[in-house]
């Protein structure tokens, strides 16, 4: 029995997930979950690479344990956030973190040199303060050293896989990401790199999904008592979640929904219009370079940092030594709840808080709306908050297009959420198919599936992944 290992990592958390083949259909075992967690170091919001790294290997560790021996692996992460080595292949500094603030006032450093507008037509990429190009931007102002002694840029994923196997690739979903790539040829847009002065030898030939890296190093072969080759998924986790939204259909509405959630369709050519670029929508990287036409709403970020503050104590009216902050509890109350104030979900404010729950409070209070202050009229706020936000996109998307859409398509974590789903539903007037929960680790078996034959297109994979998983209709 051949078996393929997704290592998926998330934000808050990463998970090693095996895969295989049975009566046709995809039978998934999570074998290996660990924590993540932004750091705060010297000043700056961290990822600790190395814990990461020793993570990946005690989940392939798991599979030699219980005799279960992939024969290929894939690593996703999210997007934007990179690493640069020098001329000895060593990295140069700390992974920082998207949400560290370093990218203050970069957008106008950039807007210097290339507007906004013809930034846009160039790349397809939304306005995100964290992408990649400011982050660079910030770099470029207050480090300039460190990109002078820079060779080589790699996003997350390229990183752990140029760790395992001592190969460098730039793989093509994450790199779209970065606000570097020519939305109409797909590649590096090596001119907009050249005027914004940034070193030209970072940005090499790009890796499309499917591509096989290598086998892995000898000593780490040795480490974790097997070898294997390490295959591309779409190392995005978007890209990959997206891969395994259970549709065929040509006309398809998803949302990846976990701490971003991602909704958009797909494009065979970028949409670059003014129209798009108000509306504040991106274009990134897909697999067999499809557009993922999305746009980035909050997501279960909120609901995330304000379950973390609860489960650390937060006060409030009632509170009892019993109560239940777990996901499922906070979105069965949630709907019990009778609240009707909301928040613009998507504004930046909720980006990084210091508390997520004053941030809502505040949002309410200066609006005139009642104040939330229990878990359960909190979750409820933000849920509600979510499906306007969905139905407000589903809208634009449909005006910017002209296509329409008679479902949502919703996969990964918050696919499970019942109360979310059905607001969803009620919201936008079109029924939603909550899909697997871990699309994300399914779409990166499936490019693995794909590059060994398993499947031969995209449309059979999907079909594969209804068979196997199913949806729940709201």
């Amino acid at each position: 029995m051949e078996y393929y290992l997704a290592v998926d990592i998330g934000a808050s958390s990463g998970r090693h997930i095996l895969a295989h083949m049975e009566d046709g259909r995809i039978v998934l075992e999570e074998v290996y979950r660990f924590y993540n967690g932004m750091e705060d170091k010297d000043g700056h919001k961290i990822w600790n690479a190395e814990k990461l790294f020793d993570d990946i290997l005690e989940g392939m560790k798991k599979c030699k344990e219980i005799g279960k021996i992939p024969v290929t692996m894939g690593i996703d992460t999210w997007g934007v956030d990179f690493c640069l080595l020098d001329k000895d292949d060593k990295r140069i500094g700390d992974l920082v973190a998207y949400r560290d603030d370093r990218t203050a006032g970069m957008d106008e450093e950039v807007y210097k040199i290339i507007s906004e507008d013809e930034l846009y037509e160039r790349t397809g990429i939304q306005k995100a303060i964290f992408n990649t190009i400011y982050q660079l931007m910030a770099l470029k102002t207050k480090e300039p050293e460190k990109l002078k002694e820079a060779r080589t840029l790699l996003m997350v994923p390229d990183y752990f896989n140029f760790l395992l196997t001592g190969v460098r690739k730039q793989e093509y979903t994450n790199a779209s990401t970065t606000q570097l790539l020519n939305a109409k040829t797909g590649e590096w847009d090596h001119e907009l790199i050249k005027k914004l002065d940034f070193p030209d030898e970072l940005f090499g030939e790009l890796s499309m999904p499917g591509t096989v890296v290598g086998p892995l190093k000898r000593e780490i072969a040795e480490k974790v008592g097997f070898d294997l080759k390490v295959v591309l998924p779409a190392t995005h986790d978007t890209g990959s979640a997206v891969m395994s939204v259970p549709c065929t259909e040509e006309n398809t509405l998803y949302i990846s929904s976990g701490t971003w959630s991602l909704m958009g369709c797909e494009l065979p050519k970028a949409n670059c219009s003014k129209e798009a670029k108000n509306a504040n929508f991106t274009n990134e990287g897909g697999y067999e370079k499809r557009y993922r036409f999305l746009k980035n709403i909050m997501g279960l970020w909120m609901i995330q940092s304000v379950k973390k503050e609860f489960e650390a104590g937060f006060d409030y009216p009632g509170k009892n030594k019993d109560d239940d902050y777990s996901f499922a509890n906070l979105c069965d109350r949630a709907k019990e709840e009778t609240i009707d104030s909301i928040v613009a979900a998507n504004d930046g404010r909720f980006l990084n808080p210091d508390s997520m729950i004053r941030e809502i409070q505040n949002a309410c209070r200066e609006c005139g709306m009642q104040v939330p202050v229990t878990p359960w009229e909190i979750a409820r706020v933000i849920y509600r908050s979510l499906a306007k936000c969905y139905k407000e996109t589903t809208e634009e998307i449909e005006n910017i297009t002209g296509k329409k859409f008679n479902s949502v398509n919703i996969v990964g974590g918050g696919s499970n959420a019942v109360y979310l789903n059905e607001l969803t539903a009620a919201e936008t007037g079109r029924s939603v198919n909550a899909g697997p929960g871990e699309a994300t680790a399914i779409g990166n078996i499936g490019a693995q599936m794909l590059s060994n034959g398993v499947f031969s297109s995209l449309s059979e994979f999907r079909e594969c992944v209804y068979q196997s998983f199913g949806v729940i209709k709201y």
